[in-house]
């Protein structure tokens, strides 16, 4: 991520969105139980929300230094945070209840590494597990926020069919018009 980007992510701000918007809007009436993986957790504003609401939390941040300064905050807590790439996890098949993907989407830099990312979460989820997210849609001001940064906009209207294709069932997606939220099953 660049330097703004950064700056957001940890900011006061997004914070209090992803806590009054975000979260609520993901998560209305899903039960995600208890061994939980959020792929992507970035600095950890959605893992200080997130590990209230679940039994266990485990995080797979590909940035090496924000995944050792998450685990370093959150130690003692029912938080693992590892340095791992999501497009290849080292979990045994069926680990988890559920997975969460939070505005992280469109920084993996392919259809194709989004694609293999969606089939690892299918792969360590238990099967009927439930697999829910957001991410953004485009807009210049997206756009502005992510110059010299890593961005993959992910389409809704196909993103059920690639779901799908990683093993997903029951596949939902709902849009508004700053981001897209989805839910669907591990068959």
């Amino acid at each position: 991520m660049n330097l703004a980007h950064r700056w957001l992510c940890r900011s006061a701000y997004w914070k209090k969105t992803v806590e009054t918007r975000i979260l609520p809007w993901v998560l209305d009436g899903i039960d995600l139980g208890a061994e939980v993986l959020e792929v992507g957790s970035g600095p950890g504003v959605t893992t200080d929300l997130l590990h209230t609401r679940v039994a266990r939390l485990t995080c797979v941040e590909i940035d090496q230094a924000l995944a050792h300064s998450l685990a370093h905050r959150v130690a003692g807590q029912n938080v693992t945070v590892l340095h791992q790439d999501a497009t290849a996890m080292s979990f045994p098949d069926a680990t988890f209840d559920g997975a969460v993907s939070l505005t992280m989407l469109h920084h993996v830099p392919s259809a194709v590494l989004q694609n293999r990312l969606l089939a690892e979460v299918a792969r360590v989820l238990r099967p009927g597990g439930i697999f829910a997210g957001v991410d953004s849609r485009y807009s210049r001001r997206f756009r502005l926020l992510h110059l010299f940064d890593t961005m993959v906009v992910v389409d809704p209207r196909t993103f059920p069919e690639r779901l799908e294709a990683a093993g997903f069932t029951d596949v939902h997606v709902d849009v508004n018009p700053f981001a897209f939220r989805f839910r669907a099953r591990r068959s």
